[in-house]
């Protein structure tokens, strides 16, 4: 087994291949790593990856896989891929500029569709797409909330093309998550290739969690010196429950249910042995529905009573705000580089995906007989689910969503299925092989828009897979962005 090179089978055909380019050649960031791999062998490389596998399970670094049965699901380990995604220091630059470009705008989006709505008036943005969203929150028109800061974490996902090009594929504004992995894959990749930090000069993601918590004690209200943080949980059943214990421990802020939380003459406070403390900044991972019995479902027994008239009086402040996931609708996607040359006047830095919005009959009917060429999305799911991958997808899954399309056709977006960039990955065969990736950023709005250099690079590990999502059997690695030379 040894005998065999590393990348003695790699090929890469079609698509933008990270580590090599067209002609097979290791491209300049990634000749270190090659050449490490190559010296160390698939043997090496296998036992290092077992002895990483291993340490996530002891760790307890998991997530919750739902079965297809409301009542099922099993906690899994995500699975790490140890072979770093390298971004140069030009093509990081390029990223946070159009980053923070996008975030900008996204948030005065909001803002404007809760108030002027300025953007509906000049009919840049089609009224009924966004009033009759089921993210669209009538409860926030005209509350006012700290710093006008909507949305103080996004997690915005990238893809790269086949050009090379980069473009975004998704916003996430309500609830993003994976950061913790961010975290724990960096410190899996020092543990188990310490020679490989010292042969790159990789930028340093620990002020990241600084930046995040610095973020949430902005928002307070009244500016408060020394406000009180806590992170709001559905509870140990979710899917992400271990994102929101790391994230608690690591910013040193209390992890809190909603049964910890009573409001008093709209006022947070949360309970405890030494009594009752006044919560300044909430930093929820409920969704919209279930933060308030009072306001939204009556039957959530997750949220807090009474929690949004403590907001609305300006007594607290919840992040992301109520309401921020009508600009991370899939349809309503299609038409921020609109809001980039409307609120900001600048053209876009960052390219979206062309997107079919299935918004007029002409629309319809092309997405309907181009099926096997497009990827067709459900606008208000995630995590790779209620997709058409029309290229894979079998004749009577084309018909069965024709079907679906036709009958509700302003629930769809649909978009050409882009050639997904390639990375190696190691297989549990110990052979490398290469798969699609994608990468989320994060990015902090504060009184600054600050981002973690690289974020979450997500795999594909199914070979000819383009979805991306822990839920469907995706990976993580650690994304190395390194320092100017």
């Amino acid at each position: 087994m040894e005998k065999k090179q590393v990348f003695s089978n790699y090929t890469t055909q079609l698509f933008y291949d990270e580590m090599f380019d067209q002609t097979g050649k290791v491209r300049s960031s990634y000749k270190k790593l090659y050449e490490r791999f190559i010296k160390m062998g698939i043997t090496e490389l296998s036992n290092r990856n077992l002895f990483m596998q291993l340490q996530m399970v002891k760790k307890g670094i998991t997530f919750t896989l739902y079965g297809d049965q409301e009542d099922t699901s099993s906690e899994r380990t995500i699975p790490f891929d140890i072979s770093p995604r390298i971004i140069n220091s030009d093509e990081w630059t390029f990223l946070e500029d159009g980053l923070k470009q996008r975030v900008k705008a996204l948030n005065a989006f909001i803002k404007d569709i809760y108030h002027e709505q300025n953007i509906l008036h000049e009919g840049i943005i089609p009224r009924k797409m966004v009033v009759t969203n089921p993210y669209f929150r009538p409860e926030m028109v005209g509350v006012s909330i700290p710093n006008d800061n909507y949305i103080p974490l996004s997690g915005i996902d990238l893809i790269r093309s086949e050009t090379g090009e980069f473009y975004v594929l998704e916003d996430n504004l309500r609830n993003p998550s994976g950061l913790s992995y961010v975290y724990q894959n960096r410190s899996m990749m020092m543990h188990l290739f310490p020679e490989l930090f010292f042969e790159y000069d990789v930028r340093d993601i620990d002020q990241g969690l600084n930046d995040l918590l610095s973020t949430l004690r902005s928002l307070a209200p009244q500016n408060k010196v020394n406000p009180l943080v806590v992170l709001l949980t559905p509870g140990v059943h979710n899917a992400a429950y271990y994102d929101h214990t790391f994230l608690a421990q690591e910013m040193g802020i209390e992890l809190v249910e909603g049964r910890d939380l009573t409001v008093i003459d709209q006022k947070v406070y949360l309970k405890g042995i030494q009594g009752l403390r006044q919560v300044d900044v909430i930093y929820r991972r409920i969704d919209d529905e279930f933060l308030d019995p009072i306001a939204f479902r009556s039957d959530s027994v997750l949220g807090v009573p009474g929690l949004m008239n403590a907001y609305r009086a300006g007594q607290v402040a919840l992040t992301n705000a109520p309401g921020t996931g009508v600009a991370d609708d899939k349809a309503v996607y299609a038409f921020v580089p609109d809001m980039i040359r409307f609120y900001l006047n600048e053209e876009p830095i960052l390219k979206n995906v062309p997107t079919y919005t299935l918004s007029n009959e002409e629309e319809i009917q092309y997405v309907l007989s181009h099926l096997r060429e497009l990827v067709v999305k459900e606008r208000s799911l995630s995590g790779g689910y209620g997709m058409l991958i029309g290229p894979k997808a079998s004749i009577k899954e084309i018909k069965e969503f024709a079907v679906k399309i036709r009958k509700n056709p302003e629930r769809f977006i649909a978009q050409p299925t882009l050639k997904l960039s390639c990375a190696p990955s190691l297989m549990e065969d110990g052979e490398v092989a290469p798969r699609h990736i994608d990468l989320r950023a994060f990015v902090f709005k504060g009184k600054e828009i600050q981002l973690v250099p690289g974020g979450l690079t997500r795999v594909a590990l199914k070979k000819g897979s383009l979805v991306v999502n822990s839920s469907q059997g995706g990976g993580t690695k650690d994304t190395w962005v390194l320092e100017r030379k």
